[in-house]
């Protein structure tokens, strides 16, 4: 019975080219009995052809042919198969020669003479290289075309969200996105502009933290001349700029609190009043406003009042941090690296196995943003053409394992919170698989649901 790495080898095409019949015929013979596919030629013109009507998983070719050698040799494969695999045999005076072929796209040569083991170690190796080479090249083809990052949900939970703003993007109620700094509310927010009926209406954005107390009111709502020293002109607001599409309030927790009986005087009536002016203006906006502070404590600490709270909380949507989306991180590195690469016109095939470890094992406090941050840095920094350990800034050693309990007890969780705490824990490490998570917790999968369930209220 065939072994398993022969049934794996049959599946290997083998292109031999020698101008030596002799060591044609004694390849062909001996690559075939140890569970390769082998095809040979004596003429290289005729290899090439072969090459282009056929495709061929390595060719094993000698370097010294008549009127084709070398560099040469390298030259016309490449041409007719980019990625090519190409196993040189080379004798002893022409090791030069072999050293430069390897430069310009071989996989490895052996020497002549050589013992058939060696030749048959140097292809097992040619096609391990190969196999690492694909595990390490870690950006998806796309065509060109990146997905947008919001989009991005392999895992379940990051699935459910989409799912909610999907059915959030029918309706024109105010929606409220909650997360950690970084997890890409804005980029939600645009996705629920982008599935609306305003869709062709503009998208419009504020960071409520980022503008003086004395601008939040005119930026809004608009000025009429005259209505204080630097009034110069008429000025809309966004709530007028944003007419038929979306505007969304980030850091919504930040707003000031004289301004926000105002702003929910707008999301009652519909209706802005420019500062200065003594009429009311009618609007036609939706609202999505998104925060990363625990917006309740806000609320019971008097820096939120209670009322605007319920009325932007109509849709909510907890945004997953990336800690939570393990799942999703293959294909938000690959668009990641795309996006860096075009934004900086560098070139990296992708990115190291060992990097790829550590980034799926770093916990990411800053979360998306902070990964698209270290990623643009290697990109940008890298000195070949894949994005190792060393190149990302954080990696100066692999991530160990916190300390649960202390940093529980540094945060004065209930035994309520950290009973939940634990119980996302352990789904993570079973990439959100619920049966598995209840077999390690002890528990049934509906006592896991019914703690999920307590632990959103």
């Amino acid at each position: 019975m065939a072994s398993l790495n022969q049934t794996i080898q049959e599946r290997k095409q083998l292109l031999v080219i020698d101008d030596d019949c002799g060591v044609v015929d004694y390849l062909l013979e001996m690559l075939t009995a140890n569970g390769y596919g082998v095809s040979g030629e004596s003429d290289p013109h005729q290899a090439l052809l072969r090459l282009e009507a056929e495709n061929f998983d390595l060719v094993v070719s000698d370097i010294e042919m008549p009127g084709l050698r070398g560099l040469d040799l390298m030259s016309a494969i490449h041409a007719r198969k980019p990625g090519q695999l190409v196993l040189l045999m080379t004798a002893f005076g022409s090791i030069d020669l072999g050293i430069q072929s390897l430069q310009a796209g071989a996989c490895g040569f052996v020497t002549k003479p050589f013992s058939f083991n060696d030749l048959l170690a140097a292809v097992a190796k040619a096609f391990r290289d190969r196999a690492m080479h694909r595990e390490i090249v870690r950006v998806a083809n796309t065509g060109g075309k990146l997905v947008p990052k919001a989009l991005i949900a392999e895992s379940p939970n990051m699935q459910k969200i989409l799912q909610l703003a999907n059915r959030a993007a029918q309706i024109d109620s105010p929606v409220l996105l909650t997360g950690e700094s970084g997890v890409g509310k804005g980029a939600l927010a645009l996705f629920i502009h982008e599935q609306s009926a305003r869709c062709n209406g503009p998208f419009l954005q504020i960071n409520c933290a980022a503008l003086p107390f004395s601008l939040v009111e005119s930026e809004l709502f608009g000025v009429c001349k005259g209505a204080y020293t630097d009034a110069r002109e008429n000025r809309s607001g966004l709530f007028a700029e944003a007419k038929g599409g979306t505007l969304f309030l980030d850091e919504i927790g930040e707003m000031p609190l004289a301004i926000q009986p105002k702003l929910l005087q707008v999301l009652e009536t519909g209706k802005v009043r420019p500062v200065g002016s003594g009429g009311e203006v009618a609007t036609d906006v939706r609202i999505i406003a998104a925060t990363n502070q625990p917006i309740e404590k806000a609320v019971q600490n008097g820096l939120m009042r209670a009322d605007l709270y319920y009325r932007l909380n109509v849709i909510r949507l907890d945004v997953p941090p990336l800690r939570e989306r393990l799942a999703d991180m293959d294909k938000l590195v690959d668009y990641l690296l795309q996006n860096a690469q075009t934004k900086l016109r560098r070139q990296i095939l992708g990115i190291s196995a060992e990097a790829m470890r550590w980034i799926r094992a770093y916990s990411w406090p800053g979360n998306v943003r902070e990964l698209a941050n270290t990623l643009e840095r290697a990109v940008a920094l890298a000195e070949h053409d894949t994005i190792l350990l060393e190149d990302l800034a954080q990696a100066t050693q692999l991530p160990v394992e916190d300390n649960f309990l202390g940093n529980a007890e540094n945060q004065s969780m209930s035994l309520a919170e950290l009973e939940m705490a634990y119980i996302r824990r352990v789904l993570l490490t079973t990439q959100g698989n619920k049966a598995q998570a209840a077999k390690i917790l002890g528990i049934d999968r509906g006592t896991l649901y019914r703690k999920l369930e307590e632990g959103q209220g």
